[in-house]
């Protein structure tokens, strides 16, 4: 019993004696406190909706859209085709700010995602630069689409602009439309690398190097594969691409002796280079720009076959020199609020050589390709062509063109408003080349019979690069009930004309036309935050 006690009283003291201990080691260690809340706290710098990524001093604004659009189209030769329309779309915004030393730092990032259906609301275009992506379907082909942009990645500092952005060279792009289809340049994506300077009172420059891929329009070529990274160009025979020999004729018979295969692809080597001069004041703003852009095609390729069983020699044929298009392109916009707050006056206008893209000839039906008609089942094409290779000479030739547009924006009242806008635009194919083709391709001669296949008088009577006009213009209508809502509608105009002559119509046998129309009518709910 004793030893019991002694043992227990000695495990007493020797556990009392060690908690003075412990507790002197205990206060040595560091105490670990909570990590303090921080805030989300409003960026007022750079205006509304940025707020201060916590921890760092960038402002971020994240901002975006919903959009859904039913479209009807209607035209004399829409019998049989797709009427109606549809399409929802998603826009995601990031926009990082930073305030530097050397001025604001800024990171702009936008995603466009969409889903349409139909043959007008659906955009080969798009299609075209590999933005969008088509249903296989037999029901579906060329008539359901998904669409994937990154329409804006670009840095912003001190000046200097790079990476994926709207080309400087467009002014009103579309600014009061629905549909934006009126004639004018309006490239919202492109890869760019531009330096702008501010001076006097509102008045920038600026010099931009801009990717010429999202500014091309084919040269002609008489067979086009749309799943080819070839265009071929024909000139002597219809079974493959043929491209000009100067001396390859005949002197007896005035017949092609030999056949040249080319490439007529555009091909990217130089940038495009833009100058803009532009002027904000409180009464509105002004811009003059000016392009450049390089158009030219590939080297000679293939065999040389003479037609009289003999062989020609594939180092005599050269590739034709590059030629450098061009355009120029001045605007306006004018504040009214003496009529309403928020009423404002788009005027433009542009023309260019081998230019096509920047003065936006082709804006309603066909960017990025070479011919195509308003609607299906339309009597004609149109073609879109930056230049075309003369036969006989063996040189490029450049297209011209001009648009105009005018759009007027009018306030009803804070929840109404309208907007009325018109444009018209004319291209020209060079006469020499057009005539070359005449006489030497039947492969180009499209619908017209085949007594004209070589018969100047009746070549004139095919669409193929013909002078053209084109009218377009439209109205709308749009309730915001309210901020950042609008329900609204617009209606649309298209004709299409020959300047001079008329054409085989495609749809009726033995009936000639000069022209043809089409009318679109479109809603829009569309939500912005």
């Amino acid at each position: 019993m004793e030893a019991f006690v002694t043992i227990r009283i000695s495990h007493i003291l020797a556990t009392t004696a060690f908690i003075p201990v412990c507790s002197a080691y205990a206060a040595d260690l560091p105490v670990k406190k909570a990590a303090p809340i921080e805030f989300v706290r409003v960026c007022s710098a750079y205006g509304a909706g940025f707020f201060y990524i916590p921890g760092t001093d960038t402002c971020l604004r994240i901002s975006g859209r919903a959009r859904f659009e039913a479209g009807v189209v209607g035209s004399n030769y829409t019998r049989g085709s797709d009427l109606a329309n549809y399409r929802g779309a998603m826009r995601l915004n990031v926009d990082a700010r930073t305030q530097t030393a050397y001025g604001t730092l800024r990171a702009f990032t936008r995603l466009d995602v969409q889903s349409r259906t139909g043959n007008f609301v659906t955009s080969g275009s798009q299609q075209r630069v590999g933005n969008a992506f088509p249903a296989l379907g037999p029901d579906t082909f060329g008539r359901a689409q998904q669409y994937v942009n990154v329409d804006k990645a670009f840095v912003q500092f001190a000046g200097l602009t790079a990476g994926r952005a709207s080309s400087f060279f467009d002014f009103y792009a579309h600014d009061f439309e629905i549909m934006g289809v009126t004639l004018g340049s309006d490239v919202a994506s492109t890869n760019l690398l531009a330096y702008t300077a501010k001076f006097g009172e509102g008045w920038s420059a600026t010099v931009s190097l801009e990717d010429p891929t999202f500014r091309w329009q084919p040269v002609f070529s008489s067979i086009s594969n749309a799943t080819s990274a070839n265009s071929s160009f024909s000139i002597f025979t219809n079974s493959a691409s043929l491209a000009p020999v100067a001396n390859a004729l005949n002197p007896l018979t005035g017949l092609p002796t030999s056949e040249v295969y080319y490439d007529v692809t555009q091909k990217n080597r130089t940038p495009d280079f833009v100058g803009a001069l532009r002027l904000d004041q409180a009464w509105g703003s002004a811009q003059l720009s000016a392009a450049v852009h390089e158009v030219g095609i590939g080297q000679p390729t293939g065999a040389i076959f003479g037609l009289n069983g003999g062989a020609a020699s594939l180092a005599a044929v050269r590739r034709p020199s590059n030629e450098y298009g061009w355009a120029v392109q001045g605007g306006v916009k004018i504040n009214a609020p003496f009529i309403a707050p928020g009423d404002a006056l788009y005027l433009q206008g542009a023309y260019g050589e081998g230019a096509m893209s920047y003065t936006g000839f082709q804006a309603y039906t066909a960017t990025y390709l070479q011919n195509t008609r308003l609607t299906n089942n339309s009597p004609f094409d149109q073609y879109f062509n930056d230049a075309v290779v003369n036969p006989i000479t063996g040189k490029i030739e450049l297209s011209t063109s001009f648009t105009v547009v005018g759009s007027f924006l009018h306030y009803w009242s804070p929840e109404w408003r309208s907007a009325v806008f018109g444009s018209y635009g004319e291209v020209r194919y060079g006469k020499s080349g057009r005539a070359a083709l005449s006489v030497s391709n039947g492969a180009v001669a499209g619908n017209v019979p085949a007594s004209f296949l070589t018969s100047p008088s009746g070549y004139a009577l095919s669409p193929i690069l013909r002078d053209l006009n084109q009218i377009v213009a439209g109205a709308s209508l749009i309730w915001s009930p309210v901020k950042d809502l609008d329900i609204g509608a617009e209606g649309l105009y298209s004709r299409v004309s020959l300047n001079q002559g008329r054409t085989p119509d495609a749809t009726r046998p033995g009936v000639n036309v000069n022209s043809q129309d089409v009318y679109q009518v479109r809603a829009r709910v569309q939500r912005d935050f």
